[in-house]
């Protein structure tokens, strides 16, 4: 029978603030003081992170410390296919949202030809590549290798020719076939950047605002999401705690935004995803204790969340 494996991905060397490393290790303060048995429970795999080289200045002005993500891609993709492999479900804990590339890149090494569709519920696009970005964090820029482009049209930078080997084998990490616009959805994404949003219009790519997801109502969104992804032959979902509301939960990540989703609307959409059968990996990102003006409330919060998509997906293995 097919079992959830837990992927602890520590990495935060795509972010631009410190501290999404922890983020793994509030969850678990979080699971014992509800003295839940979650982290026991499950077979676990640890990615070997590059933090390290925090230490240091970083010489890719726009893809900073992508040499190290290099690394950290490969031994997440074959981490991820090998849980794959045996007929699992992994549920990835990562640091900061670069990790997500390499989340992907283990699913198209999986997958191979087939088509995998991708959700992203979070406040930024992360869409952004070496020729666009307008700070060099890699953080936002996993969905641009996962889709295996470089968004020229909307180029602002020019990155050194070092920097461009590397963004390739980022983009060609896992092999595979790219994830395809159409093939994309974004929920509550609100804090973008020309080059992105001339990415999206030129695609067609599709964002369900908070505005639309309360209009609508999330039955609505989730079945038209269904419909959209109908030809997909798997679906991994990318959850950014701050798609989340940072009024109405807390400042615990590494870039906060106003107006996201409620907790309970967040946890509506994790569980209404957890029960699709196409649904074969869940990842969630971004909790920095650090950060947190309520002392561990953004890993609370994320921690309900966890629990329940996850005891969702348990039941439907």
């Amino acid at each position: 029978m097919s079992e959830i494996k837990i992927v602890e991905n520590p990495s935060e060397i795509g972010a631009g603030t410190r501290g999404a490393s922890l983020g793994i290790g509030a969850l678990k303060v979080v699971a014992h003081n509800q003295n839940s048995g979650y982290f026991g429970k499950y077979e676990r795999f640890v990615v070997e992170d590059e933090n390290d080289i925090l230490n240091e200045p970083s010489q890719y002005t726009y893809a900073k410390r992508i040499d190290a993500l290099v690394n950290v891609y490969q031994r997440t993709a074959d981490i991820i296919s090998h849980v794959m492999q045996n007929g699992d479900f992994p549920i990835v804990l990562s640091g900061d949202h670069a990790c997500a590339g390499g989340t992907i890149a283990g699913l198209k090494k999986y997958f191979g030809k087939k088509r995998i569709g991708v959700v992203w519920i979070d406040a930024h696009a992360d869409i952004h590549t070496p020729y666009t970005t307008p700070s060099g964090n890699i953080h936002g820029m996993p969905l641009a290798s996962a889709l295996g482009i470089d968004n020229l049209e909307s180029k602002i930078n020019e990155p050194r020719e070092e920097t461009k080997k590397f963004w390739n084998d980022l983009k060609n990490m896992g092999a595979g076939v790219d994830i395809l616009p159409q093939d994309l959805v974004f929920i509550a994404v609100r804090d973008t950047e020309s080059p992105e949003d001339e990415y999206m219009a030129r695609n067609n790519v599709k964002n369900y605002s908070v505005a639309e997801v309360r209009e609508k109502g999330i039955g609505a969104v989730l079945q038209e999401i269904n419909s959209k992804l109908a030809e997909c032959d798997a679906i991994y979902i990318s959850f950014d705690v701050d798609s989340m509301d940072s009024i109405l939960v807390s400042k615990g990540t590494g870039t906060p935004v106003e107006n996201g989703l409620s907790p309970e609307e967040a946890k509506n959409f994790m569980d209404g995803f957890a029960a699709w059968n196409k649904v074969v990996c869940m990842e969630m990102v971004e909790i920095n204790p650090c950060l947190d003006d309520k002392i561990n409330k953004m890993a609370e919060e994320a921690y309900k969340i966890l629990e329940s998509c996850t005891q969702i997906v348990e039941n439907r293995l």
